[in-house]
């Protein structure tokens, strides 16, 4: 009996040695200098390792640039201009793309697109999307730093996250905070869910960078949309995601636009009462509350009360996506939508128009 207490001790102890090396072996590459693996923790003089974001902070901040926009006075014989807007913007490619917000450029006779590196370039609008509040600039230059940038890796709810941008025309300047919502939407159009977040964003970082820990591009900074006004709420700011943005993009510098079907309805997605009031066998679906008399909904009969259940053979489960389905489908294409009307199942076919956004001053 000894002799199996004494096997049993000394197997713990092995076992334990053994996973005590398995996390030394872990957490030593983390505390190295020499690891890739050590972007947080760094060796700071003699006080041992620290806590930082300067690696993710050095991989993305030269690609993050500020935008001005210049007013130009022509009655002038020198043609002398005055600053008419000020914004950040975001290297996305070699070839000299910039994302940034439309509403930083909107007004603009001329840009001037600054980087940290001190170079200076004069920038055209490739195109510009008012909806989603971003634009595509240009500029023409060798060895231009670009963004590190991931689309398939959603930010999360509790992310750290550090905001790039040059506020009130400080200069470059970094904030930290966490993603503190995902999917926030009806601050807009409703094209676009916001990352929420409470790092701070205030006039100057539009169209500046949202980044990981890692110096990964997360998503485009906004102004434009916040609570309370100019300078926002305490700690309420957001980000459009950079998956959007970049679908964006490539749509801005492909047509200079972006081109969106429309259906020309409103609607609400079924609750219990309307359930109940129109007697349907469940709560999915988005009911019609109103149709435009001139719009394809009108055209192909649909009317105020039709409860949509599927769009070309997808199922429906709310507002945000239908009005996403719709906006993705190409002008004057002919879909099949299946709608619930006075207890009866129907399949509508629709051809789709072409939603026409007018640019405000």
């Amino acid at each position: 009996m000894a002799i199996k207490d004494t096997l049993l001790y000394v197997g713990k102890a092995v076992t334990f040695g053994l996973i005590m090396a398995a996390v030394f072996l872990f957490v030593t590459p983390l505390l190295t200098d020499n690891s890739s693996s050590n972007l947080f923790f760094q060796k700071r003089g003699d006080n041992g390792f620290e806590l930082s974001f300067s690696k993710a902070v050095r991989r993305a901040a030269p690609a993050v640039v500020n935008i001005y926009s210049l007013s130009v006075n022509r009655n002038q014989p020198l043609n002398s201009g005055s600053l008419q807007g000020l914004g950040s913007g975001v290297i996305m490619s070699k070839e000299g793309y910039i994302l940034t917000n439309y509403h930083v450029v909107k007004k603009a006779d001329e840009i001037v697109v600054a980087l940290q590196d001190g170079r200076k370039f004069t920038s055209e609008v490739v195109g510009s999307d008012p909806v989603t509040d971003l634009a595509v600039l240009k500029v023409e230059g060798d060895t231009l730093p670009i963004v590190p940038i991931n689309l398939g890796v959603p930010a999360q709810v509790g992310d750290v996250v550090l905001a790039i941008g040059n506020p009130y025309n400080l200069g470059q300047t970094i904030t930290q905070g966490i993603i503190s919502a995902t999917g926030r939407n009806g601050l807009s159009s409703g094209y676009l869910d916001f990352l929420q977040t409470d790092a701070a964003i205030n006039a100057g970082n539009s169209g500046g960078a949202l980044i990981d820990t890692s110096g990964q591009l997360i998503g485009i900074n906004t102004a434009a949309f916040q609570i309370g006004g100019e300078g926002g709420g305490h700690g309420i700011n957001f980000a459009i995601p950079i998956k959007l943005a970049h679908s964006i993009m490539g749509k801005l510098i492909k047509d200079g636009r972006v081109i969106r079907g429309a259906l020309g309805i409103t609607g609400e997605p079924v609750g219990p009462v309307i359930a109940q009031i129109l007697n349907l066998p469940d709560l999915t679906g988005v009911v019609i509350t109103g149709v435009d008399p001139h719009g394809p909904a009108a055209q192909a009969q649909l009317q105020a009360r039709d409860v949509i259940t599927k769009y070309e053979g997808e199922a429906v489960p709310g507002v945000e996506m239908l009005m996403d389905r719709i906006a993705e489908s190409t002008p004057n294409k002919q879909v099949t939508m299946t709608i619930i009307r006075k207890g009866k199942v129907y399949d509508v076919p629709v051809t789709i128009g072409e939603n026409v956004v007018e640019e405000t001053d």
